[in-house]
Parts: structure tokens; sequence; C-alpha cells
């Protein structure tokens, strides 16, 4: 057998008699690549979210290859916009499903690459029978949440995109007045020092400022009941015990609040699994990304290819750390390693402190292991 007729041959092969369906959601339609790992794919497009159109199609698609209308079905499509009710709609159908990150996904590394929708529907294909033929490194699996899991996450990102709201309106009012050498602090003397000064701007541009102010004023509202909810929640001992026992865990340590703590149990610790603390780092982008081929060897940082909102957060906390936390271990750790060191030496190191953090939290809320020479706040402090 010459090399070009060569084939590679693996343990694992996709099983016979199964039919395999890769999504490419659109807004407006879906793409759906079918095959049974033999023939020829079938392809079909179907309006976005037409639920019997999706039934309709893999009917079809057990038919032309012969299969029974018994055969397991097969199925995948990457995370996106229309999150997890596709994923459990899917399995309410007897359809085993799986939800792909996306940047997980291997792409060829030419410097130009055709790219469709039927492209990227015949490679989430081939990926799938590669998949369930064994292959399992071929892209990450996410974990499917329950709808109150899902739920939950809402009340703290909302917070966060009306506090970038908020911002945006103050940084605009006061740019807006800065065209006319006017500045004021925002606060509770603002209704009277824009009486005074409102005749120093036309007209037009004074409409414009008022309805800024009307708009942040709105987000202001709505902000602190949301933060009120959470916190009444969190003082309630009833409802906390039951709905956020993580939260309450967690508020237990110095350095960490509730802002923190509840982020902490609603993205990470609250329904995620780990098998061992790299797990925890990759889950949020810490871990480190060599470079080594040949005589080149350079380390790229990290990889930030976690969830963002927590990487973001446990730099936070592990700046806290510091301060608040001055006997543990991981701060004394710290200080001998970077302390002595320049701006730039304590930023490389606060990375180093928020991996060691975030799986010191980890133990601590499964196994209740406090970490090293923590300190806990005293009963009855302030959240």
């Amino acid at each position: 057998m010459t090399s070009p007729e060569a084939v590679l041959r693996v343990e694992h092969t996709p099983a016979v008699g199964h039919l395999y369906v890769s999504f490419e959601l659109a807004d407006k339609r879906w793409k759906l690549t079918a095959g049974d790992g033999g023939r020829v794919v079938s392809r079909s497009t179907v309006p976005a979210g037409d639920q019997g159109a999706v039934l309709e199609c893999v009917r079809k698609a057990r038919t032309r290859f012969g299969l029974s209308e018994r055969a397991l079905v097969h199925s995948c499509y990457e995370a996106g916009r229309d999150g997890w009710w596709l994923h459990r709609w899917l399995r309410q159908h007897g359809i085993d499903n799986v939800v792909v990150d996306s940047s997980s996904i291997e792409v060829n590394r030419r410097a130009r690459r055709a790219k469709t929708d039927r492209l990227d529907g015949d490679k989430l294909l081939n990926l799938l029978l590669r998949y369930q033929g064994g292959e399992r490194a071929v892209w990450s699996v996410l974990r499917e949440p329950t709808v109150e899991q899902e739920d939950a996450r809402r009340t703290h990102r909302e917070i966060g995109r009306l506090t970038h709201e908020r911002t945006a309106h103050t940084n605009r009012i006061g740019s807006l007045l800065i065209l006319h050498n006017l500045r004021a602090r925002s606060g509770r003397h603002w209704a009277s020092w824009w009486q005074a000064h409102r005749d120093q701007v036309p007209s037009n541009l004074a409409e414009e400022i008022e309805r800024e102010v009307a708009r942040l004023q709105l987000v202001r509202q709505q902000l602190k009941a949301l933060e009120t909810r959470r916190r009444q929640e969190i003082t309630n001992e009833k409802v906390a015990n039951e709905k956020h026992p993580h939260v309450v865990q967690l508020l237990r340590l110095r350095a960490i609040g509730l802002r923190g703590a509840w982020l902490l149990d609603k993205e990470l610790f609250g329904w995620r699994r780990f098998a061992n603390r790299r797990q925890v780092a990759a889950c949020l982008g810490l871990t480190p990304t060599p470079y080594s081929s040949g005589d080149s060897n350079v380390e790229q940082g990290i990889s930030k290819a976690g969830i963002k909102r927590a990487r973001s957060l446990l730099v936070e906390l592990a700046w806290r750390w510091l301060a608040l936390q001055p006997d543990s271990a991981m701060t004394q750790w710290f200080n001998q390693r970077f302390g002595r060191g320049g701006k730039r030496t304590r930023r490389v190191g606060i990375v180093a402190l928020a991996r060691r953090l975030a799986i010191a939290l980890w133990r601590y809320v499964e196994q209740g292991l406090i970490p090293a020479g923590a300190q806990l706040k005293p009963t009855g402090a302030r959240i």
C-alpha cells in the first residue's frame, strides 16, 4: 500500500446504525448536517426555532440512511445565543445532544481558510463522529445547568450590566458639560447645581443632559432594587441556608463580601463539578500556556479561556486577600516571592495568587478546608 492510500486506523469508530446530526445555528435559519458515518451527508435548512421542522429533518434523515425509527440520534451545536433550551428540548425527544465550547474546536492553521455555514456544519459533524467514536479530546463539552441554576445567574449579571450603564451615563453627562467648561459632581446636590447652571448651556444640549439624567436615575433605581433584594435573601437566614448555602459559607471568610461570594457561587462553585485543581484553574482561564518548540521556549501567560467574570473577580479578591488576610499562608508566599519586586512583578504574582486562591476556595466549599492561616469573620459581622 502506497503512502497516499494509507488509512489511519483507530481503535474507536462511530456506532453503526446511529444517526449523527450537527446544528449550525443562526438568527433566521438553522442548517442541519446529518450522516451515519459512512455515506454522503444530508443537508437541510429550517427556520430558526422551528421545532417541528427539526423533527421532520431527523425523520427524513433516518429514512434516507435506511435507519429504523428507533435508531439512536446523536447531535451537537456550539454554545451561543440560543443557550440551553434547544439542548433540553432535544433530550426530551430522545436525541443525545452535546453543547460544545466553540473556542475549543480545532481549526485549519493556514493563513487563509474558507469558512461558510456549510463547511462549519460538515466540520461539526466530523468532530461529532470522532467524539462518539471515542476521541473525547476533540473539543470541550459544556456542563448543563438546571433551569434554576441558569436563572440564578441573572441577578448578578444584570447588576453588572446596570453598573456599566450607570458609569456610561455619568461619564456622558460629564463630557457634555465639559463642552461649556462646566464641572459638576454627581450626587444629592446635583439638582440644585443644575438649576443654577442650566442657563449656561444651549437649549438642545440642556435637554439632552436632562434625558441622560432621567436614564441615569432609572438605572440607579433598578440597581438599588436588585442589590436590596439580593441582600435581603442573604440576611434571611432560612432563605440563605436553603437557596444559597455556598454564599453563606464563603461570606464567613474575611476579604470576601456579598458580591464576590454570590458570583463565585452562581458562576463557579454552585453547579460546576471539578475533579482536581487543574480543572478549577482551566475553567477560569488561569492556566499557563507555554510555547516550547525546538530551541524556542516562551511563556505566553495565562490562557484566558475560561469564565471572564470569575477570573476578574478573583484577581480583585487576591488584592483584598493580601490586605485582609496578612497571616495566611498564601499572603506570606506572595510576599516572599513577589513582595520585593516592582509593579510588573507584583501584577504577575497577583495572577498566580488568584489561581491559588481559586483552588483554596474550591477546597473550602467542597471539603470545608479553611485556607491555611486564614481568619473567619467574627460572629454577627456585617455582610
